[in-house]
């Protein structure tokens, strides 16, 4: 029964290391629509911000892809992800929110914590 659970989640960790690799290409094929998520606050930096977030996103997910520095992968995609809580929660409450809709906000809300939990979980897995 362990072994298949370990199974499950070193399936878990790749599907998230492909997605956040996948995330952090996107920052480079197609930064206008990440520019989106950068509050007006920042607008002077919006591109660096844009550039930086992908090339972080992709360190993760090469992090994840090793066996040595998973744990910091796993970490590391978790903090991200609790760093970006507060953009999706202003995205929530925004007039017109870069997702689309308020419902389409809330789900990416709702996976946004699915995607602090995950990460936490392999953290936790890969330290012990």
């Amino acid at each position: 029964m362990e072994k298949k659970i370990h199974k499950i989640w070193f399936v878990v960790k790749i599907l998230l290391a492909l997605f956040i690799t996948y995330a952090g290409v996107q920052h480079f094929i197609n930064p206008d629509f990440f520019a989106k998520v950068v509050p007006p606050f920042l607008s002077d930096f919006t591109l660096p911000i844009v550039y930086i977030s992908g090339v972080i996103e992709i360190a993760i997910g090469l992090l994840l892809f090793t066996n040595k520095y998973q744990y910091i992968g796993a970490a590391a995609f978790m903090w991200l992800m609790l760093s970006f809580l507060p953009l999706h929660i202003w995205d929530v409450f925004a007039e017109n929110p870069f997702t689309g809709s308020q419902q389409a906000a809330l789900i990416r809300l709702a996976m946004q914590f699915v995607l602090i939990a995950l990460p936490w979980k392999l953290k936790n897995l890969y330290t012990q």
